[in-house]
């Protein structure tokens, strides 16, 4: 089981028995970050959209780990300055929606993944680029 959101890490503390007030401390911390940088997300995301994903091996078979925009932003220290989101050092983020969950691919893929390259080498320059995967799930394409 995995949990990538406040709500599941308190489950996950409270199976854990850690004390009620260290719960409510870290919720208190994660809501108030979360208010911060919320308002400046571009309209088509939430906080709880799939950036990337990790398949892990564990004792009980295999998991899914999502990273979500909430925990990336968590990650970078991101808050709102001037209207626009920016990671700890003052960089604008930029979303980015990759292209390649293909099944079967098209003929162009390879020029498709080719000007993806090139569209995220000039994006870097300027922004703090956050990748987000084109398949939320994580699991394999067929």
């Amino acid at each position: 089981m995995t949990f990538t959101t406040t709500e599941g890490l308190l489950k996950k503390w409270s199976a854990m028995k850690f004390a009620p007030a260290i719960i409510s401390l870290a919720l208190t911390v994660a809501v108030d970050l979360c208010a911060e940088t919320v308002q400046c997300l571009p309209e088509y995301l939430k906080p709880t959209d799939v950036v990337s994903t990790k398949v892990v091996q564990t004792n009980g078979g295999t998991l899914v780990e999502r990273i979500t925009v909430e925990q990336k932003l968590t990650e970078l220290k991101a808050n709102c300055k001037n209207g626009k989101l920016v990671d700890g050092a003052g960089t604008e983020i930029f979303f980015y929606r990759l292209k390649g969950c293909w099944g079967n691919p098209p003929r162009n893929y390879q020029e498709i993944l080719k000007h993806q390259e090139a569209e995220l080498a000039i994006l870097r320059k300027q922004y703090t680029v956050i990748e987000m995967t084109c398949n939320p799930s994580g699991l394999p394409i067929p």
